[in-house]
């Protein structure tokens, strides 16, 4: 049985600390704890940490440290991880759920027995947390699915989706940020911006944070879209 945590070297410059091999509350508030642990106590050399659901990179400066001097310093933050995690924010996402937005929401209410409307509700009836960024820019994974709309990805993807989608897949929800393929269910469309390139926080939403989804319709989203892309 693999010991946890776990430190692998990575490159010349960075360590990955794994806390589990599943993904679960205890791994991640493992991995938000070291990530809060760095940021008030961060040892010479460190540059960065990269949390994800059970693991966090931690990079640091090759010139000012090393692998044995960064695993030592991370044993001791590690010996008592007592450092809470900063309170997460509260957002709000805008989804309209309306034609022509919709693509899969009758495909998963067909699939999990439910109306479409109940769908929607126990889509809405969710708050979500920031559990980590990956695979695209802005693209933050929302863990919080109602169970009763938890469906594995789909066998095929689909190509150009837009951006601003609202998909789930399994316990997760994400909104996409650009143009691209995917193989899990829409849902809907939001024009609230997620990846924003000029401002001073190109990221709407921090790891840890809470996010509502707010129910509008397609006159709403065209209102939002235009003022959101207005003030670009």
């Amino acid at each position: 049985m693999t010991a946890f945590p776990r430190m692998t070297p990575v490159a010349e410059r960075a360590v990955l600390v794994t806390f589990g091999e599943r993904i679960d509350d205890s791994a991640w508030r493992q991995v938000r704890g070291l990530d809060a642990a760095l940021a008030a106590h961060p040892f010479p050399g460190f540059a960065e940490a990269v949390p994800a659901y059970t693991s966090i990179l931690v990079a640091f400066d090759p010139l000012i440290t090393d692998h044995a001097g960064a695993m030592a310093a991370l044993r001791g933050l590690m010996a008592d991880l007592t450092f809470r995690p900063r309170p997460g924010t509260q957002r709000k996402v805008h989804i309209c759920y309306d034609p022509p937005f919709d693509a899969d929401l009758a495909a998963v209410a067909e699939r999990t027995g439910l109306t479409p409307e109940a769908v929607v509700a126990a889509h809405l009836g969710q708050r979500y947390t920031v559990s980590m960024y990956g695979f695209a820019p802005g693209y933050a994974y929302l863990a919080g699915v109602d169970e009763a709309i938890s469906l594995p990805r789909k066998e095929r993807p689909v190509r150009d989706v837009p951006a601003g989608s609202v998909i789930i897949a399994g316990t997760q929800c994400l909104v996409t940020t650009l143009t691209m393929p995917t193989g899990w269910w829409i849902l809907g469309r939001s024009p609230t911006p997620i990846l924003r390139p000029q401002a001073e926080r190109p990221f709407l939403f921090d790891v840890g944070d809470d996010v509502l989804f707010e129910r509008i319709d397609r006159a709403q989203y065209d209102r939002l879209l235009q003022a959101n892309e207005g003030g670009a």
